[in-house]
């Protein structure tokens, strides 16, 4: 049986230093034999560095990293991606020649995906159909397990993602918006699903940012520079699940803790 903690949006330092306290009592309660992240905010608030890469997985021990929107903010990604295979970047930006969308892990006898697609609902970035990224990816996957983070805005196409592929993925978990949704469910064709895992990030912030420069924009429409929030309490959001030799979903549990 697949074990898998996957764990929310790591915003900054904060975030990974959250994770790193906490993974030893989930690993001793839970026992995943899987552990995922969303790193696409992990590296100062907004993408993601070798550095930061090498402490999540060598000295974390997260076994496979997702991204999103932000993941090409440092531009040093675009020469260091290579040395990142556990690192799914977005599988359906057109003609991306940086990275794979999906990596492929061998775990308890099992051939397992973990694959990354972006919304394009409210998003700006013009993108590939996510919806038919992932039917070319899973056409060739020959995976016995598949493990989707669907990073969007809008809960409607998150929604629409995971019926569409119930039955199909064991499970599809939703990144991005940073705020963790409470509908948590097991698909009728035996997908786990949940519209947004959530974050791991400052609890007095506005979304793992500052406060005051989030209401500039509001309060002014001008833009302003958002600093990520380093100190204080963190609120730790993830999902475990359960995945059976077949690859369906048979658990599906959010965890939630403040730090």
């Amino acid at each position: 049986m697949l074990k898998v903690l996957f764990i929310g949006d790591i915003i900054g330092g904060a975030g990974r230093k959250a994770a790193a306290s906490v993974l030893p009592e989930l690993r001793a309660k839970y026992a995943p034999n899987l552990v995922i992240a969303n790193a696409e905010n992990s590296a100062g608030g907004f993408g993601l560095t070798l550095n930061v890469y090498n402490e999540l997985t060598d000295k974390l021990g997260i076994q496979a990293l997702t991204g999103g929107n932000h993941i090409w903010d440092k531009k040093e990604i675009f020469k260091d991606i290579e040395q990142m295979p556990l690192l799914a970047r977005p599988l359906n930006y057109p003609k991306c020649e940086y990275g794979s969308g999906f990596i492929l892990l061998e775990i308890e006898g099992m051939r397992v995906a973990v694959a990354n697609v972006m919304g394009r609902t409210f998003i700006e970035t013009p993108l590939d159909c996510p919806f038919q990224a992932i039917d070319n990816f899973l056409r060739k996957a020959n995976a016995d397990a598949v493990i989707v983070d669907i990073h969007a805005e809008a809960t409607s196409e998150k929604k629409a993602f995971g019926f569409y592929l119930d039955g199909r993925a064991s499970a599809v978990l939703g990144t991005h918006t940073h705020v963790p949704t409470a509908d948590e469910r097991i698909l009728s064709k035996g997908t786990g699903y949940i519209t947004d895992v959530g974050m791991v990030g400052a609890r007095e912030s506005n979304l793992g940012m500052n406060i005051e420069s989030a209401q500039k924009r509001f309060l002014t429409g001008i833009k302003a520079k958002f600093d990520v929030i380093e100190d204080g309490a963190v609120d730790f959001n993830a999902v475990y699940l359960e995945i059976d030799v077949k690859g369906k979903c048979t658990k599906i549990e959010r965890v939630s803790l403040t730090i």
